[in-house]
């Protein structure tokens, strides 16, 4: 259920409600108890997404990817093959 800020034009009392997107807007408020609440549009509900599950390439402002932060299995001579197509051995 999405969160909707309100205020009343008349006290300037703030809330937040959880409302289903079904459920008509509220007009009283239940500080003054006028019919002067109505509903804020905010631009406060940014999206962004973390975490392990998105590349650290998707907001990078250079738009260069990063540098790889571990070895390869190669590079420290531990291929699991045996023979290190990599160096050639």
């Amino acid at each position: 259920m999405p969160t909707y800020h309100y205020r009343c034009k008349s006290c300037g009392n703030e809330l937040e409600v959880f409302q289903k997107m079904s459920d008509n807007a509220l007009t009283t408020c239940p500080k003054c108890e006028k019919e002067t609440f109505e509903r804020v549009i905010s631009a406060e509900g940014g999206f962004v997404l973390k975490g392990s599950g998105f590349y650290a390439t998707d907001y990078n402002k250079g738009g260069k990817a990063p540098a790889p932060s571990e070895p390869s299995p190669c590079s420290s001579g531990t291929c699991p093959s045996g023979s290190c197509p990599m160096s050639g051995k």
